[in-house]
């Protein structure tokens, strides 16, 4: 069988594949050096701080490959000039390999406002200025979030967070001043309740609770308010809640129940006798005060004062004269009256 293997048509058949497998293999490596250039390697091209344009045209020329990044504008550089090449210029690399070009852009890439609506003032605008925006004008008008971002203006008009501006833009921003004190309540009663809530918040007070005729929470805006608290005319701070009670029917209709509601929330703030007020210093602070007793301070006698007595001297003796002395009148003593 030994004999059988190696007679001349088997080690014929070896040798010939051998030959075509060693063949096979060094066809492959040629395709190879043929297909990706091996030992064929190009110089990447200095074109750092060139034109755009005229960077591709020469990357063109060397046989290379090509890829523009814009990146963040700087206004130090021109506009579309190369700023950075990767790989970087000198080294070798494969005809055909991309290259990176970053350039710098034409212009400010558009700026996303940022959301700093309600936000304290000097955050909103710290955030601005982060992203690559202005402060304009700060405006100040009627609110009860003092000191808060109500809204951002862009040239006349009102901007969202998220819209884009140029960079470098001035936005308006208009901030609350705060409640005013002292503000007399509006008069709601007679209103629909959908009514009664559009003047409150015109008027920057808050929405309270909403009852109907039998203390239940209703939402129904065509009810009449026939009650309100606080009272309207009173004096009172932005911001303060006004509850309202409504009904369907007339707050002419609503008589008894008014007078209820005045029994809960009125009988404080009818005026006082000021001789009920209590200063603090009375014991019995349940019990009215009585008469205040009067004593009246005994009177004292003025004191008379008699004239002096003119001695008798002879008729031929010359006296001298005496000046008329004026008896002192005395004034009547005026009542002093204490009161305890």
């Amino acid at each position: 069988m030994l004999k059988s293997l190696f007679n001349g048509k088997v080690l014929l058949n070896i040798l010939l594949a051998i030959a075509v497998f060693v063949g096979l293999v060094w066809l492959t490596f040629r395709w190879l050096d043929f297909h990706t250039n091996h030992g064929k390697e190009i110089e990447v091209p200095n074109v750092v701080n060139m034109p755009v344009q005229k960077a591709i045209e020469i990357l063109d020329d060397a046989g290379l490959t090509y890829e523009v990044d814009s990146i963040r504008f700087d206004p130090k550089y021109k506009s579309f000039q190369v700023l950075r090449v990767f790989p970087t210029p000198g080294s070798r690399v494969k005809g055909g390999s991309p290259i990176r070009l970053n350039v710098n852009p034409k212009t400010w890439a558009k700026i996303a406002i940022p959301d700093v609506i309600d936000s304290y003032k000097y955050r909103a605008f710290d955030k601005l200025t982060l992203v690559g925006l202005k402060v304009g004008d700060t405006l100040y008008e009627p609110s009860i979030a003092k000191d808060a971002v109500i809204r951002l203006m862009y040239n006349g008009g009102q901007v969202k967070p998220g819209d884009l501006v140029p960079h470098s833009s001035s936005i308006d921003v208009v901030i609350g001043q705060g409640p005013k004190r002292n503000v007399r309540v509006p008069n709601l009663v007679g209103r629909t309740l959908q009514e009664a809530k559009e003047i409150i918040k015109s008027n920057y007070f808050e929405e309270g609770l909403f009852y109907d005729e039998k203390d239940l929470v209703t939402y129904d805006g065509s009810m009449i308010v026939f009650y309100q608290n606080p009272a309207a005319g009173s004096i009172s701070d932005q911001g303060v809640q006004i509850d309202l009670w409504s009904s369907k029917k007339t707050p002419a209709e609503m008589y008894d129940k008014i007078s209820e509601l005045d029994n809960i929330y009125r009988h404080n703030s009818m005026p006082k006798d000021p001789e009920s007020i209590d200063f603090g210093d009375n014991d019995h602070k349940d019990v009215a005060p009585g008469p205040v007793p009067v004593r009246v301070q005994p009177v004292e006698k003025p004191k008379v004062v008699n004239p002096p007595v003119e001695k008798k001297e002879p008729a031929d003796k010359k006296l001298p004269a005496i000046p008329e002395q004026k008896q002192p009148v005395t004034e009547k003593p005026k009542k002093k009256v204490i009161i305890e």
